[in-house]
């Protein structure tokens, strides 16, 4: 009994030094994977209130989340998503990043809520770290899946950001359009959501209304009958087609050969690979293992351009946990690895 009681002292004392030391990145990482767990879990009231942040002569609207006295700044760039800067998951990660500290910028960027990416939102991520500068210092950003890149790109550009975060993000644009075309792990309905991506990148401006068309009808029904409109395009706009329609490995390098160089260009200009030995902060980057919309090796990749280490979780998808039952059968590596990036996002406004 003595060993016993002595063996829980020692652990329950072990457990309080680590809330000591780690207690906010603890709270935060359980609220996360536990949602259920945010009412009873320390950490101060938050409010939001919408803010205007001005770019390129017109304005880009953004959420900001503060508490009490804000220690530093983290922005935060979403992905392809209808629900922009208000999708649920974007908006509690907000949330509760506000609560331990940070001041929490989320810019609406409309490209990527229409699922596109053009290379204007490097440009307004700029602006918006320059605008969390004014508020808070140091700055950080996260950005997620497809809005990952973007945010890469732009940290590059800033040398006094203190942390560039990825989660879910790609390196190279062509090694995901392998993956959403031709792996058996990918989700199909990213095939409909990538059409709508590549459209937006073809210089031919009647195949791009084109592809558009076809891509939102895709996305509303991804069994709609749309060959009376893919009949109508042109060269530029089949062959974007044929790439995102087919479903060999071993056709996809001929069909991006097929691709315009202005496509090519942008691919190559949207894609951050090239620029992560240039992130003068620290390069924090994580993936899902069963991710079925971008491969966690895009992460893999990203790191090691870096000269880091990317953290691949096993009970996390593509930005979110997985079942319950996941999560405790991963729980402990998981766990700690899940403490190390809260920790890591929380100290980046403190250092």
């Amino acid at each position: 009994m003595l060993r016993i009681g002595l063996g829980a002292f020692v652990l329950a004392t072990l457990l309080g030094a680590l809330w000591l030391t780690r207690g906010r990145a603890l709270a935060l990482s359980l609220a996360l994977a536990f949602p259920a767990a945010e009412g009873w879990l320390p950490g101060a009231d938050v409010v939001r209130e919408e803010v205007q942040i001005p770019f390129a002569g017109r304005t880009v609207d953004a959420d900001l989340y503060r508490s009490g006295r804000p220690r530093g700044a983290v922005l935060l760039v979403h992905g392809l998503s209808a629900a922009g800067r208000r999708q649920p998951d974007l908006a509690r990660l907000a949330r509760l990043l506000a609560r331990h500290g940070p001041l929490v910028l989320v810019p609406q960027f409309d490209s990527l809520a229409a699922f596109k990416l053009d290379g204007h939102e490097v440009t307004a991520i700029v602006a918006a770290l320059d605008h969390a500068a004014g508020l808070a210092r140091p700055v950080a950003v996260a950005g997620f899946s497809f809005g990952a890149g973007p945010a890469l790109l732009a940290a590059a550009e800033r040398p006094g950001i203190r942390l560039a975060g990825s989660f879910g993000g790609y390196a190279d644009l062509r090694s995901v359009i392998t993956f959403i075309t031709t792996d058996a792990g990918a989700e199909p309905y990213n095939r409909w959501k990538l059409l709508q991506l590549l459209a937006g990148l073809v210089d031919d401006a009647r195949d791009r209304a084109g592809l558009d068309v076809i891509a939102r009808a895709k996305l509303a029904s991804p069994f709609e009958d749309t060959s009376r409109r893919e009949s109508a395009l042109r060269a530029k706009g089949r062959a974007v087609l044929a790439l995102v329609h087919n479903r060999r490995a071993d056709a996809v390098g001929g069909l991006l050969a097929g691709l315009s160089s202005d496509t090519h260009a942008a691919l190559d200009r949207l894609s951050p690979l090239s620029v992560m030995s240039r992130l003068r902060g620290r390069a924090l980057i994580a993936h899902g293992r069963a991710d079925p919309s971008i491969p966690y090796t895009e992460s893999v990749r990203l790191a090691e351009a870096a000269g880091s280490q990317a953290i691949i979780l096993t009970a996390f998808h593509h930005t979110g946990p997985l079942s319950l039952a996941e999560i405790m059968r991963f729980g402990v590596p998981d766990g700690w690895k899940l403490v190390t990036l809260t920790e890591a996002l929380l100290s980046a406004r403190s250092r």
